[in-house]
């Protein structure tokens, strides 16, 4: 039987505040709005931010972003809802490791678990400010 072609075009958080959590991934991983998604000036209007928002990452697909009026608070690593889904993040050091750390916590994220000193794979895990756990881990570059 000969197979489609199919492939993943982007991953979307459910969040209860779409534009506030967008600016927190935009800000964190350098990413740019698609056009037409962009904030609006102060005091104007968000239509789009209380709807659906797409970031995008050239050749790297997309992260977007559905307004909905409840998520479950994650209770990673036990609990109810240890977590619906994750971002793995990964910088090439741990000088990296410990920059976006800096970086991470100033733009909103919590800290959940530091094991930034294991030799084997050094890790930080976060909830985003909507609670979604992602990590940042230190990694070689993925193969092409």
């Amino acid at each position: 039987m000969e197979q489609g072609s199919i492939s993943l075009r982007q991953t979307v958080l459910d969040c209860t505040d779409a534009r506030r959590l967008a600016e927190f991934y935009r800000e964190l991983l350098g990413l740019a709005y698609r056009p037409g998604d962009e904030a609006p000036s102060a005091g104007e209007p968000d239509p789009h931010g209380q709807d659906w928002l797409v970031l995008r990452n050239p050749g790297a697909g997309q992260l977007a972003f559905q307004q909905v009026s409840t998520v479950p608070q994650a209770t990673w690593p036990d609990g109810p809802h240890p977590q619906m889904m994750h971002l793995d993040l990964s910088v090439p050091t741990v000088v990296e490791l410990d920059a976006q750390h800096e970086r991470a916590v100033a733009l909103g994220a919590t800290l959940l678990r530091d094991r930034s000193a294991d030799p084997e794979e050094p890790l930080r895990v976060y909830a985003d400010p909507a609670g979604h756990p992602f990590c940042i881990f230190v990694s070689e570059a993925p193969p092409v």
